[in-house]
């Protein structure tokens, strides 16, 4: 049993999960009203380009892909395979980079993919495509029918997980997703915020359904963070080192409770909202989250003890986090420096 005192220092030094939500809700709403939203692909190339590296790596890594991060960088970036990895590995990070990257654009611009719909089955197929063709043009699944290439439905049946979870028999898969995609449109057809809890009962009914015979949790994760996009979100990057939280998470949904993988997600959105995209698209007189505004110099943890001292001109929003600007932070850190000579 958990001691009082012990409860208390976990409240101190991690939010709760409430107060998760409601700092992502004002924080993308920020973004939204405030910051103009998500700038496209174009617009921003760095924001993407940093999102899709990081998310290739791990992504991949989350199946057991062993490429370190330099080795997906130069893969991706310079089209060099270092190292001496299997070719399917390689291929793995190939062929999921190339689907974040149609993703991505997809999302902000679907044209006629997705024929007014929030999210479309030809879209799903060919999310699956992308991911899964490279590595199967190597290695493709051993007991795979002629059928069951990437983007095609599986027409066998799994054995349980190991969590317990056993996915529905195989003729079920076309009618279990289309009642999926029907959940998923209804999120536009509320008009409203979509809920954390709600994408993470999305996310694990897709990989309950298992709907592919391999390449499940990549196309999974791709697809989430299409439908993120396309709700204004950035995208949720789930990092290797969270692994077993993930997997008990997903196994928690499984049981009807999605508080865990709801609060991953959301730290997730938000953590992509602070490194990449906010620094990128808010200007040096915004008033912005103090996570956004960290870099080498000072991290988001003394950016905080500066603001709650009085030594950073900040504010502190009705969330109970402190705001301030980069123009308020480079004279900060300017400040100190000529305190420090």
């Amino acid at each position: 049993m958990v001691q009082p005192h012990k409860q208390q220092r976990a409240r101190r030094g991690r939010p709760a999960r409430a107060d998760v939500y409601a700092r992502l809700n004002l924080q993308i709403s920020e973004l939204r009203d405030q910051l103009g939203g998500l700038p496209s692909p174009l617009q921003a190339q760095d924001i993407w380009r940093g999102i899709w590296l990081q998310e290739a790596h791990h992504s991949t890594a989350l199946e057991g892909n062993t490429l370190v991060l330099r080795q997906v960088e130069q893969l991706l970036q310079e089209g060099r395979a270092v190292g001496n990895k299997e070719l399917a590995e390689y291929m793995e990070v190939r062929g999921y980079a190339d689907a974040a990257t149609w993703v991505y654009g997809q999302a902000i611009e679907p044209g006629d993919w997705s024929a007014g719909e929030l999210l479309s089955l030809s879209e799903v197929r060919h999310v699956h495509v992308l991911a899964l063709t490279p590595v199967w043009g190597v290695a493709p699944h051993p007991v795979a029918s002629g059928s069951e290439r990437p983007g095609s439905f599986r027409e066998h049946d799994v054995l349980q997980f190991p969590g317990g979870m056993t996915p529905p028999p195989w003729p079920e898969v076309p009618a279990l997703i289309t009642d999926w995609l029907a959940d998923v449109q209804a999120l536009r057809d509320a008009g409203a915020v979509a809920e954390p809890e709600t994408l993470a009962d999305l996310h694990a009914r897709f990989e309950r359904i298992h709907p592919f015979l391999d390449g499940n949790g990549r196309a999974g994760r791709l697809v989430l963070n299409l439908l993120l996009v396309r709700l204004g979100y950035p995208p949720a990057i789930i990092y290797k080192a969270d692994r077993t939280r993930y997997l008990a998470a997903l196994r928690r949904a499984d049981q009807d409770d999605c508080g865990p993988l709801g609060e991953l997600l959301s730290r997730a959105i938000l953590d992509n909202l602070h490194r990449f995209v906010v620094p990128a698209v808010a200007g040096p007189a915004r008033l912005v989250a103090l996570p956004a505004l960290a870099s080498e110099d000072i991290s988001a943890n003394a950016l905080r003890v500066a603001a709650t001292r009085g030594r950073l001109r900040a504010s502190k929003a009705p969330d109970g986090t402190w705001r301030s600007t980069r123009a308020w932070v480079d004279s900060y850190l300017a400040g100190r420096y000529e305190r420090q000579t």
